[in-house]
């Protein structure tokens, strides 16, 4: 395949021109963007095949209606799902990588869950809420605009979404959506992408996914509060998902979503990595309680800094017990550790405490035990989710562990252990029993 994009064409079974290119070497990745496209041939599509091309055949398409694809003034979602397929097979790929942008993610999430033979990995890039749209984004007086001047309605939603830095751009847009819609239909769409919600398919996505929340990218998109938590419900509500949070000075989005898709980071591995067991391990989860309030109440850049300052500080507490942080978090602002024993991690998950104790974050801390999978610097497996569902049922400042985790460390760890009884799991089929670890020095001061 080609290293540039070339324009190609294919016909979807209802006759609709769809305009399609591969660029690079590789595995294939198919790359699902905004219902709104600019076109595969402009400088922010090509942004794509520079940053992917090395390692995959990245494959990108214009949805009807958009860009250099043909007028479709009447789609609906499921006519965009059957894009993919048509793209796919003209591509000649039948299984592929598939990644969603934006409101994007919605169309790779129910084509994940629809086609599971078609589909390896999953990537879902800073997912949009269902129902954003341009309309939501935008001034109501911009959107009474269209009915009454369609043209000047179209040049400046154009600028206002691209800006005057990229009005070359904002004019080749407007210009393709003059030529596939009216005022009328236009509006129509803006109804339909509203609708749109595909988190009910997120139960039934068996392909490993992986979910972005890049944190860095701020500007001009919906309230960002909303949108952080909508990414965590997600990734719990996709089986096995990894949720990945990108802050300033993190590793950027593209090196992330390289490292998932080839199932190694592509350099050598560093001391952490290459530490981080496989086989069975003692699984620590942290999460910050309440972390959406917390960053309303103070502030994003004040809660930015205690979180910062707090993970840190855990990481290494971890590592004096002896334990490996795992690159990457999985559940929402808090921490996932791998051990070799469970004192080890109990003792890690009581410094954990005590730091959050120190400032004005509080912590949930679970704990479970079982074999794991270690790739590109995280791991995987049935027991690192229900470390993590253990997790979200701890109390405030208390540790929760599991019934493996208690038969492992009764003798070693200074604690006890009182019975919270057997517990339902999300996803988790059979009930765990569950046990809230106290040390010894507690125990002795409870009347």
């Amino acid at each position: 395949m080609s290293a540039e994009p070339q324009i190609r064409y294919t016909t979807t079974s209802d006759g609709v021109a769809i305009a399609y290119a591969v660029a690079g070497e590789g595995p294939p990745m198919l790359f699902a963007r905004s219902f709104l496209a600019s076109g595969i041939d402009d400088e922010i599509a090509r942004k794509y095949w520079r940053a992917r091309r090395r390692t995959h055949s990245v494959v990108l398409w214009d949805p009807r209606g958009a860009g250099l694809s043909g007028s479709a003034p009447e789609a609906e979602f499921d006519d965009w799902l059957a894009d993919i397929d048509a793209v796919a097979d003209a591509a000649g790929v039948d299984r592929f990588d598939l990644v969603g942008q934006w409101m994007g993610c919605h169309l790779a999430m129910a084509y994940a869950a629809r086609q599971p033979d078609r589909v390896n990995r999953l990537a879902l890039l800073t997912p949009s809420r269902p129902g954003f749209s341009q309309r939501r984004r935008q001034p109501a007086w911009l959107f009474a605009l269209a009915s009454e001047n369609w043209h000047d309605f179209v040049d400046m939603l154009a600028l206002r979404i691209h800006g005057w830095d990229e009005a070359d751009l904002a004019k080749r847009w407007s210009d393709q959506i003059r030529a596939h819609f009216t005022s009328a239909q236009f509006l129509r769409l803006m109804n339909v992408t509203e609708s749109i919600d595909a988190t009910g398919d997120a139960g039934s996505i068996r392909a490993p996914t992986l979910v972005v929340d890049d944190r860095t990218a701020t500007a001009g998109v919906e309230d960002l509060v909303a949108r952080q938590r909508f990414a965590r419900e997600l990734a719990a509500a996709i089986p096995g998902a990894q949720l990945v949070i990108i802050k300033p000075g993190d590793a950027p989005e593209a090196q992330v979503v390289e490292r998932f898709l080839s199932g190694s980071s592509g350099r050598a591995e560093t001391r952490a990595e290459a530490s981080t067991p496989s086989g069975m391990a003692v699984i620590l989860f942290t999460d910050i309680v309440d972390s959406t309030p917390l960053t309303e109440r103070m502030g994003d850049a004040a809660f930015r800094t205690a979180a910062r300052k707090l993970d840190e500080g855990m990481r290494a507490a971890i590592r004096d017990a002896g334990g490996t942080p795992v690159e990457g978090k999985v559940l929402g602002d808090g921490v996932m550790a791998v051990f070799a024993s469970a004192s080890q991690a109990i003792s890690a998950a009581r410094r954990c405490i005590e730091l959050s104790a120190e400032s004005e974050l509080r912590l949930h801390v679970g704990l479970h035990a079982g074999d794991v999978i270690r790739e590109a610097g995280n791991v995987y497996g049935g027991a690192v989710n229900i470390a993590s569902r253990v997790c979200g049922l701890s109390a405030p400042g208390a540790v929760l562990v599991s019934a493996t985790v208690r038969d492992l460390a009764r003798t070693s760890a200074g604690v006890t252990f009182e019975d919270r009884g057997e517990q339902a799991l999300k996803g988790i089929d059979d009930a765990v029993r569950l046990y809230d670890v106290h040390w010894r020095e507690e125990a002795s001061d409870t009347p």
